[in-house]
């Protein structure tokens, strides 16, 4: 009785031990510790911690495992192009997890972030887009001949445009392009679109390199810059970015780069 007791005791101790592998592949042992790692790691990427998640994590780690063996006893680390491989992703890990690190501990503040809105919008300060309509054609003469049209009250813009403008995209909406600031297109067209008035059609055509453009601005509105909500998420990563490069450059400012 007292042997079956100590035998008792002993299967008792050893059991949570052999619990925690969870398989062993040739002798190698995957450990309970390993999956949950591994389960970790997917889950802070996205995925959703369940029985099956943590059945294809056991089943990964064993193909790996498999062919982790193989590699090794065919020599396959010792081959130098694999082993500046590796040493190239261990840097890429440590830079990674450094970057990381420096976030968690300088995280990006609401007063940094309402700081960059503010400057942001005060640099947009007071610009305007237009609502603007034009035809393109590939002949000056047509081009001052439609303009004349227009100006002369003889046809509508938009009619003239859904005819003759070699504009695919807007050419089936009477040339309308919508709205948009003046940087959205290429010079002299933004140019002569900032010097009309609402209603205005350029009193000559205007030259790029796509054509000849007969310009009409329908109206002219202040840009509206979006509330701070709705661009926090774009202003927090900028910021993080900002932060890393600042804090890379302080780091290679300390070094001794000979």
């Amino acid at each position: 009785m007292k042997r079956l007791a100590m035998l008792a005791a002993t299967i008792a101790v050893a059991a949570p031990l052999h619990a925690q592998n969870v398989a062993t592949v040739n002798g190698k042992p995957i450990t309970q510790k390993n999956i949950d790692e591994f389960v970790t790691l997917l889950v802070s990427q996205g995925a959703a911690d369940s029985p099956q998640l943590r059945e294809q994590v056991k089943q990964e780690m064993i193909n790996r495992q498999v062919l982790i063996q193989a590699a090794e006893q065919q020599g396959i680390p010792k081959q130098a192009s694999v082993q500046t491989e590796l040493e190239l992703a261990r840097q890429g890990i440590l830079v990674r997890a450094l970057m990381a690190d420096y976030l968690e501990k300088n995280p990006v503040t609401d007063a940094q972030v309402k700081a960059e809105y503010d400057k942001l919008k005060g640099e947009q300060g007071d610009q305007q887009e237009y609502k603007v309509r034009h035809i393109l054609v590939e002949d000056e003469k047509l081009a001052n001949d439609l303009t004349a049209q227009i100006n002369g009250k003889k046809a509508k813009f938009e009619d003239l445009a859904s005819k003759h403008s070699k504009d695919p995209g807007s050419a089936e909406r009477g040339g309308d392009l919508g709205w948009a600031p003046p940087s959205n297109y290429v010079q002299p067209f933004a140019q002569a679109v900032t010097s009309l008035k609402k209603g205005q059609v350029s009193a000559k055509p205007v030259q790029t390199q796509f054509g000849w453009h007969v310009i009409q601005v329908e109206d002219t509105r202040p840009v509206e810059f979006p509330p701070l909500d709705q661009v926090r998420p774009q202003l927090e990563e900028m910021l993080r970015q900002q932060a890393l490069a600042n804090y890379q450059q302080e780091l290679r400012s300390k070094a001794k780069i000979q």
